[in-house]
């Protein structure tokens, strides 16, 4: 799996998306600990801001498809613009990371910045805090 084919997944991901409000659409698409491709959507509620984002949606995917761990997620938006996660999602693609989880977005000349997780949610809460 190349980052060109994982941008496809994400991008039809996008295509699906549920937001009759914000006009918002994102999508998302990870790969797994086992190379696996997992996508999803955001899906709005008219009790806004009720609803679940892209990143969500393709975790969610993962668990049910037997993946555990986001290797990478690369996350669209508009077009040619970057789309970073907001911090829930941030926290999730935490969770369900590692160390060398990668973040992927789009940039306005149509290539991709990658950051680490830590980079975007450094000193990040996670289980050791509650094992204390």
């Amino acid at each position: 799996m190349n980052i060109d084919d994982l941008y496809q997944a994400a991008l039809t991901a996008k295509e699906k998306a549920y937001a009759p409000y914000s006009k918002f659409k994102v999508g998302a698409a990870i790969i797994d600990e086992n190379g696996q491709v997992h996508s999803g959507c955001n899906v709005e509620n008219a009790a806004y801001p009720l609803g679940c984002c892209a990143e969500q949606s393709a975790v969610s995917q993962m668990i049910i498809n037997g993946g555990s761990t986001i290797q990478h997620i690369l996350i669209v938006g508009k077009s040619g613009e970057s789309c970073p996660p907001c911090g829930a999602c941030r926290q999730i693609i935490f969770e369900h990371g590692n160390k060398n989880t990668q973040v992927h977005l789009e940039s306005q000349n149509g290539s991709f910045d990658q950051k680490n997780i830590f980079d975007l949610l450094p000193e990040a809460f996670d289980h050791l805090q509650l094992d204390k």
